[in-house]
């Protein structure tokens, strides 16, 4: 048995009412006057008019008797004509009731038909469509001066938007150069003809390093700025097992480096505690080619980093109606769920007994949340009660391409 709800208390809800109330209370007034008025004028004088003479006793008794059987008469018509005057404005308020209902709901839809037009028109309206305006009709009015203050905001929006594009594509060219020239500079005073003492070799190599950490992290701030404020120019129908295992394939180096053991959707014996579901080949999405496998690429890559030597990795890619998911577990100590959930953040790391390599950025998993989230997906991190990192990636089913299923 379906519980009943509470309706919501809309502005239309609280207008019906208001409306109603109005209505319903002038028809009370209006019937409680009438009755009042029908009532009052019906009432009978039973005094004798003046100047009556005097006349036979018999006579007499017989005339008063005709009268008081006539009042009688005229008593009960008057209460029928009360009650029948009563049933009426009974009627008359139950159908005034319901027509002041109707009537309220009509007139407020009619009021706040402007607005649900300016709400709907802004959910349109998103970062990739900035240039759409409302441009309401009307008189200038409270709604008119509403619409027009919101296309005021869209417009500072979009010049704000557009200014953030612009940083971002002049940004690594920018930014790049100096260190570009640095890289050169250091080779070139290493490849001198002269001898170069061993001090200087080590200084070149410790800022070779250096540099190529701050290329690192100026690459993942670009890639966190074009995800949050930019658009999915590239977008396309994608498969996410074909950008796993194109993933997997260039870390393989990494991979036997450390003798990680990677229990993948071609592995049925894998370990840990992954969403249960059938693995498919089928398995495809929509959206940017260099973004999802910059996602992918992170995720792969912070199961390797952070993961300790001869440890293993689970993959499995499972869908449902509409969505398909991507999940990633690794093996480890266990993790506390409160930080855990900050690692989403930018420049959020887990303790140093996690993380071995002082390689990254601190950017990886927030590039892969802000990815998700442009993709109309989500990312969930959860610690493992067996100790690891369970990475979970949600991203909204799309069809399977027809040369795919041919």
């Amino acid at each position: 048995m379906r519980k009943w709800r509470r309706p919501a208390r809309t502005v239309r809800l609280r207008f019906t009412v208001l409306y109603g109330a109005m209505f319903l209370l002038s028809g009370v007034g209006m019937l409680v006057i009438t009755n009042l008025v029908g009532l009052g004028g019906t009432r009978v004088s039973q005094s004798a008019p003046p100047g009556t003479l005097a006349a036979d006793p018999t006579t007499l008794a017989a005339a008063t008797d005709r009268i008081a059987w006539l009042q009688a008469q005229l008593a009960d018509t008057h209460a029928a004509q009360s009650r029948q005057l009563l049933i009426g404005s009974a009627v008359a308020l139950a159908i005034m009731g319901v027509m002041s209902v109707v009537l309220g709901r009509v007139v407020a839809g009619r009021v706040l038909r402007p607005l649900r037009t300016i709400t709907a028109a802004t959910r349109r309206i998103s970062a990739d469509n900035l240039h759409e305006r409302l441009a309401v009709q009307g008189p200038a009015d409270e709604v008119k001066d509403l619409a027009d203050t919101i296309d005021e905001l869209l417009e500072r929006l979009e010049s704000s938007f557009a200014a953030q594009r612009r940083f971002v594509a002049n940004a690594s060219h920018e930014l790049r150069t100096p260190l570009t020239t640095m890289r050169a500079s250091l080779d070139v005073a290493v490849a001198k003809p002269e001898p170069v003492p061993p001090q200087t070799v080590a200084l070149a190599d410790r800022l070779r390093t250096e540099l190529d950490q701050v290329d690192r992290l100026l690459e993942g701030f670009l890639m966190l700025a074009r995800t949050q404020h930019g658009a999915l120019a590239d977008r396309a129908t994608l498969s996410l097992r074909a950008l796993a295992t194109a993933a997997l394939d260039d870390r393989a180096a990494g991979i036997t480096a450390k003798n990680l053991t990677v229990h993948s959707w071609r592995t049925a014996d894998s370990p840990g505690d992954a969403d249960s579901g059938t693995a498919d080949d089928g398995v495809w999405t929509q959206g940017s080619r260099a973004l999802l496998t910059r996602m992918i690429d992170n995720v792969i890559d912070n199961a390797i980093t952070h993961n300790h030597h001869g440890g293993w990795i689970r993959l499995a890619i499972t869908a449902d109606a509409t969505t398909a998911r991507l999940v990633v577990e690794t093996g480890g100590h266990v993790l506390d769920q409160e930080q855990v959930d900050r690692l989403a953040q930018p420049f959020h790391r887990l303790g140093a007994d996690r993380t071995h390599s002082g390689t990254g950025s601190g950017l990886g998993l927030s590039i892969v949340a802000a990815v998700a989230a442009a993709h109309g997906g989500r990312l969930d991190l959860r610690a493992r009660p067996e100790g690891g990192l369970h990475v979970a990636i949600s991203l909204p089913l799309a069809a399977v391409p027809a040369e795919a299923a041919a």
